[in-house]
């Protein structure tokens, strides 16, 4: 059904009337990391091309620990370490929701989203990432992220998430640190580019 918009008086396929309507041919393949046995501190992406408009970030992961449970990972950009990244959530677990928020100080590295790690569990948490205007150096480079797990019915949560890198510099890698614990085998994440 076409929506039409108020403003133009176009037509779009858009739930957001007024945006430009990004079809699926429009997603470029860039890089798709799998992690090995013996699992990663970290996956990067380096030599980004700038012919795309905005990135986006597939994940299919699992952390490798101890003990069973939640934990979160970040993307840096252009190796920046510092703590120039600022957060926004809003959290779904089970009947229970709350949001929290985070200025730059705080976390080095946007957030992406929450996994679960246990190496006795098959359970791998998806998550996808954009990253909007990565080459405009007129602004910050935002970030939106939807991630979550489900834990065969007995835990779990859903998070969706904003951040801001304070740097106007285009991105040309990224790095996904694994927080205190490692990427577990068969860990993706694949990078698109979208026109």
């Amino acid at each position: 059904m076409a929506i039409r918009s108020l403003k133009s008086g176009t037509f779009s396929r858009s739930g957001l009337v007024g945006n430009p309507v990004i079809m699926p041919g429009s997603y470029e393949s860039i890089a798709t990391v799998t992690v090995g046995a013996g699992g990663a501190s970290s996956v990067s992406f380096t030599g980004i091309p700038s012919t795309y408009t905005h990135l986006q970030l597939r994940m299919f992961c699992q952390f490798n620990d101890t003990t069973a449970g939640l934990g979160g990972a970040s993307l840096q950009f252009n190796s920046d370490t510092g703590t120039g990244y600022t957060r926004h959530e809003l959290i779904g677990e089970g009947t229970a929701a709350s949001s929290v928020g985070f200025g730059t100080g705080t976390y080095n590295g946007a957030t992406v989203g929450r996994f679960y790690f246990t190496p006795s569990s098959s359970i791998f948490s998806p998550a996808v990432i954009d990253i909007l205007d990565y080459t405009n150096t007129n602004k910050y480079t935002t970030v939106r992220a939807l991630g979550g797990t489900d834990v065969n019915g007995s835990g779990g949560e859903l998070r969706f998430s904003s951040s801001v890198w304070t740097n106007t510099a285009a991105v040309t890698s990224i790095t996904i640190p694994a927080s205190t614990y490692n990427f577990k085998q068969y860990s993706s994440i694949a990078l698109y580019g979208v026109n």
